[in-house]
């Protein structure tokens, strides 16, 4: 995967332009696909370690960019920014079941994007590192050997179930976690998880958090999102 390389896929010339000049200002090398066509075969050649894409695009759709990335075995580890016009929630939903790291919906800062995409990098770079075993968010630190949860020092009982679900947000704060996703993530074969299901463990997480419960979000229509706070 190419270190600091990020591949913009959008067909807006403009808004190529400005992207890339920010990107590029920031350190980023910069490769350019207008259609979807020419993005995957830019992803599969040259390993970008992440792409923007926007979801309508000439040709293959956005959202089917993401499909065939996240299927190939040489691109499914890259993450994926979408960049949308679209404030459709179905759309949203679908692209994150799809993979995608986050989303983006325009017109946006620029420096906002950075942001995003720094957050993106860090990210996957934690998921890499074996060593990682603490995770902080806001005021909230996850101590993994322990499977400890405190904030400002104090400790928060949570079943590990709620442990589980809370962390799953926490590892990839801003990004929203549709039901259907966390339902994937904690089921162990054993119990039967429902939307339901999820609505109350996040209820119960938020009573245990008491004053520091703000940094767990819903997202109307969607689902659920920890803060990413600095």
């Amino acid at each position: 995967m190419a270190k600091n390389t990020i591949l913009i896929v959008e067909d807006e010339a403009d808004l190529v332009q400005v992207l890339a000049y920010n990107l590029e200002r920031e350190g980023y090398a910069v490769i350019k696909a207008g259609s979807g066509e020419d993005g995957l075969k830019a992803a599969q050649t040259k390993r970008p370690c992440l792409i923007l894409l926007d979801l309508m695009l000439p040709g293959i759709g956005g959202l089917d960019v993401c499909r065939l990335l996240k299927s190939d075995e040489k691109t499914r580890h890259i993450p994926v920014i979408m960049i949308t016009a679209r404030t459709e929630d179905a759309d949203v939903v679908a692209g994150l079941e799809l993979g995608a790291e986050d989303y983006i919906t325009k017109p946006f800062s620029p420096r906002v994007l950075v942001a995003r995409v720094r957050a993106a990098l860090r990210r996957r770079r934690d998921q890499d590192d074996p060593q990682v075993n603490l995770i902080e968010v806001g005021s909230l630190k996850f101590d993994l050997t322990r499977h400890l949860l405190t904030a400002v020092n104090q400790p928060i009982e949570l079943t590990p179930t709620e442990f589980a679900l809370l962390l799953t947000l926490a590892r990839r704060p801003g990004w929203v976690f549709s039901r259907s996703q966390l339902i994937d993530q904690l089921r162990d074969g054993q119990h039967v998880i429902t939307d339901r299901a999820i609505d109350v463990q996040v209820a119960n997480i938020r009573k245990k958090l008491g004053e520091h419960q703000d940094v767990l979000e819903t997202v109307r229509g969607i689902g659920y999102r920890v803060k990413d706070e600095p």
